[in-house]
């Protein structure tokens, strides 16, 4: 390239000269610079391309018996499972903070769980008499709650036992009542998260056959076996009891496109949302979940991924809050529709100010 004799010209500025005289600009650097819209905040927020809000975020709540009772979850810095009368005061202020709906999990007295997860079925479980309460103060709130045994069994499955082995049928069949106690006493939405083959159907029939047209169903369609849940199982009480794994019933964390037809067979069923769990390590899931049945769409920030934010955090290693917002941005920008999150209260706060 032959330049003009006289002072010297940058190759860039050559490049910008050729382009007028063509009167076109050629792709690419210079006439693109993606650095011009990021230099301001306001051109920033112009063109952002994922919002958080707080109609994205739910609240999960564990509860415990007892009255005026807090426990703190050792291995989840900051969250404490609740007595009845402080989880309806904390749903109180998820409703004036603006939070749609919040999850509840309980922790199951030792002596009243059993081999066949009895405590489930019984309408006035700690879960029943929670959200009848919840409901009773604060009508506004959404309320959701896990369908799975995993909290009132001696041995910490989600399913019944037979001859050593989960089995699939029997388990349904609690699932249906435990459903149908729960429903009586006023949840909104139900959420299996057991992954019982053929239980959504079963669930959805039974609720028509008995009036609980409008109960909603969150199915926990892609739930993996993960070693996330850890901190999840020490706050409900199933950790310690749980004999070998979950491999069997949950899935594969290597399969991906196994997670479309378990999602697809739960909408045949009458799903009326779909969850993937765990968050961060499985938004390729969500992406593909989205974009292939456009139903809303839920993941869950497990109690993993919170307590590792929680660890890094408190050592200096990261900065929480920016870390706690990109970490929620990105299962937006997957394609979740709604998000549980252990933080969901903080984040309300600070998007409310």
């Amino acid at each position: 390239m032959a330049f003009p004799k006289g002072k010297p010209v940058s190759l860039r500025t050559e490049r910008v000269k050729r382009a007028g005289k063509t009167g076109s600009a050629r792709p690419g650097y210079p006439a693109t610079r993606l650095r011009r819209n990021r230099r301001t905040d306001w051109s920033r927020r112009l063109i952002r391309g994922t919002q958080l809000t707080i109609d994205d975020l739910i609240w999960p709540l564990f509860i415990v018996e007892g009255e005026r009772t807090r426990l703190p979850v050792a291995s989840m810095p900051g969250v404490d499972r609740l007595s009845i009368d402080l989880a309806v005061k904390a749903a109180e202020e998820a409703a004036e903070l603006g939070l749609p709906a919040i999850a509840l999990f309980p922790n199951t007295d030792s002596a009243l769980r059993d081999e066949q997860a009895s405590e489930a079925i019984n309408p006035g479980n700690l879960v029943c008499r929670a959200v009848r309460a919840i409901k009773k103060e604060v009508p506004q709130i959404g309320i959701i709650c896990d369908v799975a045994l995993d909290p009132y069994t001696s041995h910490g499955h989600d399913g019944l036992m037979t001859d050593g082995e989960i089995d699939n049928d029997r388990t349904i069949e609690m699932l249906i009542a435990q459903a149908l106690v729960q429903a009586e006493a006023g949840c909104d939405i139900l959420a299996p998260s057991d992954m019982m083959d053929g239980r959504i159907g079963a669930i959805r029939m039974a609720l028509e056959e008995n009036g609980f047209t409008s109960t909603q169903i969150l199915s926990y369609a892609a739930k993996y076996a993960s070693a996330f849940y850890g901190p999840f199982r020490d706050a409900v009480g199933s950790g310690a009891r749980l004999s070998g794994d979950k491999l069997s019933y949950q899935m594969d964390p290597a399969n991906g496109s196994e997670a479309l037809r378990e999602v697809a067979l739960d909408i045949a069923e009458g799903a009326d949302m779909v969850m993937v769990k765990p968050g961060l390590a499985y938004l390729d899931v969500v992406w593909r979940v989205k974009e292939a049945f456009r139903l809303p769409t839920f993941v869950y920030q497990v109690s993993g991924e919170y307590s590792m934010i929680m660890a890094a955090a408190e050592r200096g290693w990261l900065d929480k809050d920016r870390v706690i917002m990109e970490s929620l941005i990105a299962c937006k920008r997957a394609g979740a529709d709604a998000i549980f999150t252990y933080f969901a209260r903080d984040v309300a706060k600070r998007l409310k100010a």
